[in-house]
This record gives structure tokens, C-alpha cells and sequence, in this order.
């Protein structure tokens, strides 16, 4: 196969051209942090909070169960507890309130207090943290 070398494009840069820099090569410091370690931390943070999915919200609302600051603290710890054990699925169990919650993605899936039912079962759980 021939190359025409007229139908070449030419470099935009020629060899002896010399290059300036437009911006620094340190990316701009927040407090310390660069604004991609900001923006990272700021996602891991957000993917480390707990969820709630939308039936859990309709159980909470519906047994009219309210979690303090301290519950979800309580819970939140329950769910680093369970993913230490390598549980995937776990019941939480918190000031005579129960919580499903899958532990990967931290999401409460459903909720019940000691009020609502005498007896209760829970299915598709792998483990148990009692907080």
C-alpha cells in the first residue's frame, strides 16, 4: 500500500516550538485536600451512609417508628459489624427494634418494633447484630 504524503496532516506542533503551560501542574488545594480527593471522599462518605429503601420508609411510617441520631449511629455500627463477619443480609436488632438491612449497599429494607407483633419471622437473612 503507497501513502500519498501529500494527504498527510501536519503536526500542529513543530520540533523546535517551545511549549508553555496554561495552568500549574498542582491541582488547586481545598483544606488540604486536592478537588478530586474532596470529590472522592465526599462519595465514599455518601456510600457509606444508611438507606432506606421505599417499603422501609412505609413500615417506618406505618408502625410509626421514629430513630434518633443515636439509632442510626447504633445502626450504622451494626451494619460495619456484620460486613466484618462477611454477612450480606442481616437483621439488626436495636432498642426492641428490628431492621432487615442489606449490608453491601447499607439499605434498611424493611423495619418492625416490639409493639407492632408478638411473634415475628424473618427470611433471606444471613446473620444477626444485636447493637
Amino acid at each position: 500500500m503507497k501513502i500519498n504524503h501529500q494527504n498527510l496532516i501536519p503536526h500542529p506542533i513543530a520540533k523546535n516550538d517551545p511549549i508553555t503551560r496554561i495552568s500549574p501542574l498542582s491541582p488547586k488545594k481545598e483544606s488540604g485536600l486536592n478537588a478530586f480527593d474532596k470529590i472522592l471522599k465526599d462519595q465514599i462518605d455518601l456510600n457509606n451512609q444508611v438507606k432506606f429503601s421505599k417499603h422501609a420508609t412505609m413500615r417506618l411510617n406505618s408502625r410509626q417508628i421514629e430513630l434518633s441520631d443515636e439509632q442510626i449511629k447504633k445502626l450504622q455500627r451494626g451494619i460495619e459489624k456484620a460486613e466484618e463477619k462477611g454477612i450480606r443480609d442481616s437483621l439488626v436488632l436495636i432498642d426492641k427494634i428490628a431492621l432487615v438491612v442489606n449490608v453491601r449497599s447499607r439499605t434498611v429494607v424493611t423495619a418492625l418494633d416490639s409493639n407492632g407483633e408478638k411473634e415475628a419471622v424473618f427470611t433471606n437473612i444471613d446473620g444477626a447484630v444485636i447493637v
